[in-house]
């Protein structure tokens, strides 16, 4: 009568093991493909918000319908954490603005602009729509 196991053997175990290394390591760089996304689509998102309290902003009569300087004049915008925002470049006419994030290059940022500012940017061609670049 033979015996009967009770376990794997070592080179099942072995298998298995290296099929579980060769998984992981195709998943992992998509881990990090996605947080570099989700880095972008916050910026955007900021971007968008911006535009909105810098409409309202225009559009009160206190403001003798100018654009908000800074982000700091916009009162109830917030940046998301890790974000950065800044106004290029706001007048009666239009305004500029740059969003980065602190776990992105300095290379990869998203722009938006609002009119007919001073300085257009080459990119993005359409007003209103935000850009990113190294997407």
């Amino acid at each position: 009568m033979q015996k009967r196991r009770a376990g794997f053997t070592l080179i099942e175990l072995l298998i298995v093991i290296v099929i579980i290394g060769i998984l992981a390591a195709i998943a992992i760089p998509k881990f990090g493909k996605t947080r570099e996304k989700a880095y972008f689509k916050a910026m955007m998102s900021d971007l968008r918000n911006l535009n909105n309290q810098q409409e309202i902003y225009y559009s009160s009569p206190a403001n003798n319908y100018t654009y908000a300087p800074t982000v700091t004049a916009l009162v109830d915008f917030t940046h998301s954490q890790g974000t950065a925002v800044t106004v290029g470049d706001a007048a009666t006419q239009g305004w500029t603005a740059t969003a980065g994030h602190q776990a992105l290059s300095a290379t990869q940022y998203c722009m938006v602009y609002i009119g007919t500012p001073s300085a257009i940017p080459a990119w993005p061609a359409t007003p209103g729509v935000v850009m990113c670049t190294g997407e």
